[in-house]
């Protein structure tokens, strides 16, 4: 008698599990590294990608490719989190960690389909990370912080190594001064928030400008705002939340009255309310006036009138980046407008930049705030600039919190394949191929700029093992300058940070020996990436 079938699944349920599977596993993660390989390095190409409404990016930030790929796949979905978690937590490097966690996966392909235990591979795997941080430890490069000029010599040449692979590498000197000025100009919490970006249309690149204190776009304004000054010496600044004009009636209101004076008097008070909260502000003593919420043609004549200046629907992380720049609290009343609420600079004026108006406010006492004024001609590259000084501004803020540098350019990554592949000589079993596997995985950062740079990447490499095996622990580049000499300085945390993620993300498609996809999932087909970012498979260099 034949034993009834137990059903757990739900019909169309699609399950693989054991080997098969796990191949299965790295070569979609491998679909997906080959999207964002040619982008690596200075001579790294950019894509352009279009998505289905049609909007255009341009850029060769991994994080960002990445997050435009409309990814299916449960194991490849998972490299494209670990590079948003390193753009979150170090801000660069994320195309490195997708590179170097593809490769790890496809060293270890062939003894996966040999049989080996997945387990085997993780321990090996895990070994060979603590082994390789270990290394980084011993041979990174302190920073004196008591030496500002050297700090300051070296912080430039870690922004300018972020900066050698973007859009804007011809001008990394001009940006990593001002990145470095933008950082230096923080307190000793250094918050990103603190840095504003405004991206303004026009001009050339080197037009760009560092506001050491906020900056913010022209709101819209009512008739009567150009009679208001529009600069002012160490004005008090109210930050409100209130709404500055006549409320239209809500939908369905009715209000019923039987002489015209008593909807006279419904009127008066309508505007005895507004200009009741008028004078208070004015009697406040404030010069500048703020608000979220609409400021009416009524109020900005108001204030036109007594030398006052307003400004309503300010974004409101603009007006927490003034409050927290000038002191002050933002008030929902305008009834308490004593001096302790109120906010105060230096200088406030307002200045035109291109086609656009702004408002700047200098010389803030309370947070050490700046605005980073970018100019450029196409939106597209322009966004691409603000991303490139973000990966900028994050390494400046690591190397000053990590007072520890190792050398770029792929030689860090040459010198711990060397450790690791002595090191694996001196143990037996199969974690001696597994970690030697580990070592030849981490050569794919200098091998991948050398194909990005159209070298010869064997020969490179083979001059580059050459030059390790003196004893040396920094060996030249790519052209063969040394890093070190070069300027190519890497921060500490993006060292570590790409082999430990790349690690974690190579042992999760390799660890389940079962994979279950509650969607139906079409046959021949592990990656469903949508045909627009990935039919574009030429890249743009733009020169």
């Amino acid at each position: 008698m034949q034993p009834t079938p137990v059903i757990l699944l739900k019909e169309g349920t699609d399950t693989s599990q054991g080997i098969p599977q796990l191949v299965s596993n790295i070569n979609a993660c491998q679909v997906i590294a080959e999207a964002v390989r040619t982008t690596l390095g200075p001579r790294g190409m950019d894509k352009l990608i279009v998505d289905d409404r049609g909007k255009a990016t341009i850029s060769n930030d991994g994080a960002t490719i990445l997050k435009l790929l409309d990814v299916v796949h449960p194991a490849a979905k998972t490299l494209v989190d670990i590079a948003k978690s390193q753009d979150a937590e170090v801000g660069d490097g994320t195309t490195s960690v997708t590179l170097l966690a593809a490769e790890f996966l496809k060293q270890v392909k062939p003894y996966v389909e040999e049989g080996l235990h997945p387990q085997i591979i993780i321990r090996a795997f895990r070994t060979a990370t603590q082994l390789a941080v270990n290394k980084i430890k011993d041979i990174a490069v302190s920073v004196k912080k008591e030496d500002k000029d050297e700090q300051r010599s070296l912080l430039e040449k870690c922004a300018a190594t972020a900066l050698s692979s973007k859009l804007i590498s011809q001008s990394k000197e001009f940006f990593s001064k001002m990145v470095v000025d933008a950082v230096m100009m923080l307190d000793d919490l250094l918050q990103l928030k603190m840095i504003g970006i405004k991206k303004v249309q026009g001009g050339a690149l080197e037009d760009s400008q560092l506001v050491a204190g906020v900056a913010f776009k022209k709101t819209f304004s009512y008739a009567g705002f150009e009679m208001q000054p529009k600069k002012y010496q160490s004005p008090k600044i109210a930050l409100l939340n209130v709404e500055l004009e006549l409320k239209a009636e809500k939908d369905n209101a009715e209000v019923r009255v039987n002489t015209v004076e008593d909807y006279q008097a419904i009127v008066d008070a309508e505007w005895n309310i507004l200009y009741d909260k008028l004078d208070k502000i004015h009697k406040s003593g404030a010069k500048v006036v703020l608000s979220k919420l609409p400021i009416g043609d009524v109020a900005t004549q108001y204030f036109a009138d007594r030398d006052m200046f307003c400004a309503g629907r300010v974004p409101e992380e603009d007006l927490k980046r003034t409050m927290m720049a000038c002191g002050g609290s933002i008030q929902t009343s305008v009834n308490a407008l004593s001096d302790d609420v109120l906010g105060h600079c230096e200088l406030f004026e307002e200045t035109q930049i291109g086609g656009e108006r702004y408002n700047f406010f200098t010389g803030c006492p309370k947070a050490k705030t700046c605005t980073i004024i970018l100019r450029g001609g196409a939106e597209q590259f322009m966004e691409e600039t603000e991303r490139s000084l973000h990966d900028a501004i994050m390494i400046v803020r690591r190397a000053i919190k990590n007072d520890s540098v190792v050398a770029g350019g792929g030689a860090i990554e040459m010198e711990l394949s060397k450790y690791l592949r002595d090191y694996s000589r001196t143990i037996p079993g199969k974690q001696q191929l597994l970690i030697g596997a580990y070592a030849k995985a981490l050569e794919i950062i200098p091998r991948q700029l050398c194909d990005n740079a159209g070298f010869d990447a064997t020969n490179i490499l083979n001059k580059l093992r050459a030059k390790h095996a003196q004893v040396r622990p920094w060996a030249p580049r790519v052209p063969l300058l040394e890093p070190i000499r070069a300027g190519v300085w890497w921060d500490v945390a993006l060292t570590p940070v790409p082999v430990s993620p790349g690690r974690d993300v190579a042992l999760t498609p390799v660890s389940p020996g079962r994979d279950v996809a509650l969607t139906p999932v079409s046959p021949g087909r592990d990656v469903a990436l949508t045909p627009v970012p990935v039919s574009p498979g030429r890249d743009v260099a733009l020169t």
